[in-house]
């Protein structure tokens, strides 16, 4: 048994170091409605579909409360509509700020290319942002074979679907003869129940929560600190592997092809 495919989370694994993106919009939207979030706050459920991380959000107590305060009354799926509603089109604009490859990305792609292993993705955003960045990010070097949204399918992570999706649209089984890279709980779990080979980003990805030029700032210091906590919660997550970053990923493959050609399953 050889390995087949790589299935790349987007935001944070391949593009927008530190996944920065996503938070800007989060918070605006939120302040927007009257409720002022942290960074902290947003970032606690990233990874799942953008609907359902905005319901996340909202669930957190100190959240919720504050919602109720200023709304006369706790939260409804009507609200999570009206805040996703005031999501979409601002996040059309923040991911076009936010588009550049994270370094090494389209090379590691290209290399995947060269061991003759199909590309697939999955992500939390939409097919309308998709629609957006899939251009920016092809001007750039990186088009993978294919693009499953959070809102392609009924459920996204950190259920199997999207994953599943992929093996369909890229013709590819076992699941053991796939590797799922990302770099949110959600998005490990989402491999983890589908079984594949999981792989973790730490230091580009959400957690970390830096871009690149803030992380290269850091003290020694207080960037292994950071490491380490990104690397737990994928560790916690199920990652039978965990990275700094997308770069560092041929030579797990390269082992996790010895373990796939000994008979290990993920």
């Amino acid at each position: 048994m050889e390995l087949k495919a790589v299935i790349l989370d987007w935001a944070g694994t391949m593009i927008d170091h530190g996944s920065l993106a996503p938070m800007d919009v989060f918070r605006r939207a939120f302040a927007e409605a009257g409720v002022d979030i942290s960074e902290a706050e947003a970032r606690v459920p990233m990874g799942l579909p953008k609907w359902r991380h905005i319901q996340a959000v909202l669930r957190q107590p100190r959240i919720a409360e504050a919602w109720e305060r200023r709304h006369g009354g706790p939260v409804t799926d009507a609200d999570v509509d009206r805040l996703h509603a005031l999501f979409i089109p601002m996040t059309l604009t923040a991911v076009a700020d936010h588009s550049k490859l994270i370094a090494g990305a389209a090379a590691v792609a290209a290399e995947l290319r060269g061991r003759g292993l199909k590309i697939g993705s999955t992500t939390g955003y939409d097919r309308p942002t998709m629609e957006a960045l899939l251009p920016l990010s092809a001007a750039q070097g990186y088009m993978p074979d294919c693009v499953v949204t959070a809102s392609d399918l009924p459920q996204g992570r950190p259920t199997p679907m999207m994953v599943y999706q992929c093996f369909i649209d890229l013709e590819v089984w076992p699941a053991r003869a796939v590797v799922k890279v990302d770099d949110t709980a959600p998005g490990i779990a989402e491999g983890v129940a589908a079984g594949c080979w999981t792989v973790g980003v730490a230091t580009t990805g959400s957690t970390f929560g830096l871009s690149e030029e803030d992380s290269a700032a850091l003290s020694p210091v207080d960037f292994a600190g950071r490491r380490e906590a990104a690397a737990a919660e994928l560790r916690k997550a199920g990652a039978d592997y965990v990275i700094d970053s997308v770069r560092d990923l041929p030579p797990v493959l390269d082992e996790i092809g010895r373990r796939l050609a000994a008979g290990e399953h993920p």
